[in-house]
């Protein structure tokens, strides 16, 4: 069964940084496109920031300028560095993978995700 797998969610001051990671239990060319997606408590879900195969990135217009996405292939893994963090990105951040779209409306393959708390 393949597998998502999110780490490095945490507490912070707003300003501070934080890097999430996402582990994939197979290559991450399995995949068309890996993102990052965020939901908030009574928010609906929303994509953050997206990488395709060949490298290209997406952001959210909130984001941009603080969020990073990254791949390293060797570990399978993905990863959100994200700086001067706003108390309004406080969410369950998860880690999601398609094999053949990076439409926000068509991932198939979710992780658990993890915890993102930022302090005024």
């Amino acid at each position: 069964q393949v597998q998502l797998v999110e780490s490095g969610g945490g507490a912070v001051q707003a300003g501070g940084s934080l890097r999430l990671s996402c582990a994939s239990s197979v290559s991450i060319y399995n995949w068309y496109c890996m993102a990052w997606f965020r939901q908030a408590p009574g928010k609906e879900r929303e994509g953050v920031a997206s990488m395709d195969r060949f490298g290209r990135e997406t952001y959210k217009d909130s984001v941009k300028g603080r969020f990073t996405i990254s791949r390293d292939s060797a570990k399978n893994t993905l990863y959100l560095q994200m700086n001067s963090l706003k108390p309004e990105d406080s969410s369950m951040y998860y880690c999601a993978a398609d094999r053949s779209s990076c439409d926000y409306q068509r991932f198939t393959t979710w992780g658990r995700g993890t915890q993102v708390t930022v302090s005024s």
